[in-house]
């Protein structure tokens, strides 16, 4: 179980991967475990950025239809309520958080990135949430996370249909931020988290938290005040200022 996800800091820049490419990654309650555990662990990590991919061909090509296709409802709520915790932990991560989309994300796969603040694919990935076409809902909070991304309407015709898009499209509708030909996502996505590094790390967890507390109904403008005034209590802003004045470029720790 240890090995179905696997993740490594590499100077500040974490790597997680999902690592179950015999099954293109699906998430079963021994997957979704092994993941929710693991990020209790990379929380502990110092870090500047996380990335999130799959082994082999997908990223995660969606949740058991075999283990859920012999849930009772009370056995489905639970099954469903992990994946809800799980990527509740990646959203409320206080670092950025990209999702890598190497191949198929479909339906929980869907759902992983969804939980992530930004989205990079493959030209050749392929999106989707089709539990419809199962006789079920989107079960780790797509029919949310969607809506808030693309919009009400589009996240209900692509819940409603079940279609799987390209990444052109989901690119098109803001599903995903960036999309790059296979051999160049990695390296593209992995300069993109460095970049990273340039800003002040207290600065963009405190943006990030007022992000989220406007899209999660709390009083985002007020949040947004308490957020930048505790910034002057940080060396970050001292630092910062400091160098602009000084033409120099910053230098956090």
């Amino acid at each position: 179980m240890n090995n179905l996800v696997l993740f490594e800091n590499r100077d500040g820049i974490g790597l997680l991967t999902m690592n179950n490419p015999d099954s293109m990654n699906v998430f079963d309650s021994q997957m979704m475990q092994a993941l929710h555990d693991k990020l209790d662990e990379i929380s502990q990590e110092d870090l500047r950025a996380l990335i999130i991919t799959g082994a082999g061909r997908a990223f995660v090509a969606g949740a058991s239809i075999k283990e859920m296709s012999e849930l009772t409802p009370t056995q489905a709520y639970d099954f469903g309520q992990l994946g809800h915790q799980t990527f509740a932990k990646i959203e409320a991560m206080k670092w950025p958080t990209i999702a890598m989309i190497n191949g198929f994300a479909l339906g929980g796969g869907s759902e992983l990135a969804l939980a992530c603040d930004l989205r990079f694919a493959s030209e050749k990935a392929k999106l989707g949430q089709p539990e419809v076409t199962l006789g079920i809902t989107p079960g780790y909070g797509g029919t949310q996370r969607l809506a808030q991304l693309v919009g009400p309407a589009k996240a209900k015709d692509l819940i409603f249909t079940g279609r799987i898009i390209s990444a052109k499209e989901a690119l098109d509708i803001g599903w995903v931020d960036r999309i790059y030909p296979p051999e160049e996502l990695a390296d593209k996505t992995w300069d993109y988290a460095l970049s990273l590094k340039k800003a002040s790390a207290n600065a963009i967890a405190r943006s990030k938290q007022a992000i989220q507390a406007g899209l999660s109904g709390q009083d985002g403008f007020e949040t947004e005040l308490s957020e930048f005034a505790r910034c002057f209590e940080h060396p970050d802003q001292r630092e910062g200022m400091r160098a602009f004045l000084e033409k120099r470029p910053p230098e956090y720790k």
